[in-house]
């Protein structure tokens, strides 16, 4: 019962709000994370179930992932994210919290001419802050610089660039992403997105993704999205659906 009352209540909530703020400007569904920040004073909330096939030995379920976000001011963003995951190998399933990530957005630049709109993102792991079979050694930082220009009213291109640990070793694995944005209504967007991984002493794998999110009101927003593996090691397909809403 409370489930079926978390929604509505939601968005009569964020109902009240919506008038007087710009929509909606979220890190999800797509890989490539937004320059903008949360407005001051805001909390919003970014919340998504993605069922992936890695092989045709292995899945990872993610039973939500949450990024939770607080506009400080009009230049700093705090961030926390949570995450539920399931992952099946053969006929064995784990289950449990991965370490919680917390960090920041911090603005750069607006976008000025052909330099993009731009702002850094950081976070670090809790090794302990997990499920048992999910903790991790070390402490494990991740960044990247988001960028984004605007192509036209309609348009937008944006790419990441940065590199994330895993809390084992000492090794990084870079990430690059790029999108276009495409909106076709006022409240129907889509996006079409590579992007890949870098291990330092591993074979790179790319990926390609697309989706499309629903403005419900500019506080308010669903999104569906699904991906393949370009390259043979990267996971051969995901599907991902998700909503978003700040008060």
């Amino acid at each position: 019962m409370k489930t079926k009352l978390l929604l509505p209540l939601i968005l009569i909530t964020s109902l009240g709000f919506a008038q007087d703020t710009e929509p909606i400007q979220t890190d999800r569904p797509d890989q490539t994370e937004t320059p903008a920040l949360t407005p001051k004073g805001m909390f919003q909330v970014e919340t998504g179930f993605s069922f992936q096939k890695n092989d045709e030995v292995s899945k990872t379920n993610i039973l939500p992932s949450t990024l939770w976000k607080y506009g400080v001011n009009d230049n700093f963003e705090l961030r926390l994210i949570t995450e539920f995951v399931s992952e099946k190998f053969g006929s064995e399933t784990t289950s449990g919290l991965n370490p919680i990530l917390i960090g920041c957005k911090i603005k750069i630049t607006e976008e000025i001419g052909f330099w993009p709109k731009t702002s850094f993102i950081g976070h670090i792991s809790l090794p302990n802050a997990a499920s048992t079979d999910f903790k991790t050694e070390f402490h494990a930082p991740e960044f990247r610089f988001v960028m984004q220009h605007t192509l036209s009213k309609r348009m937008s291109f944006s790419y990441n660039l940065g590199a994330e640990w895993d809390g084992f070793s000492a090794e990084p694995t870079f990430i690059y992403t790029v999108a276009s944005g495409l909106s076709i209504t006022e409240k129907i967007g889509s996006y079409i997105e590579f992007f890949g991984f870098a291990p330092q002493n591993d074979t790179a794998n790319h990926s390609f993704d697309g989706g499309i999110t629903y403005l419900i009101n500019n506080n308010f927003m669903l999104d569906l999205s699904s991906g393949i593996g370009i390259t043979d090691n990267a996971p051969e397909h995901y599907v991902a659906v998700g909503f978003s809403f700040r008060i």
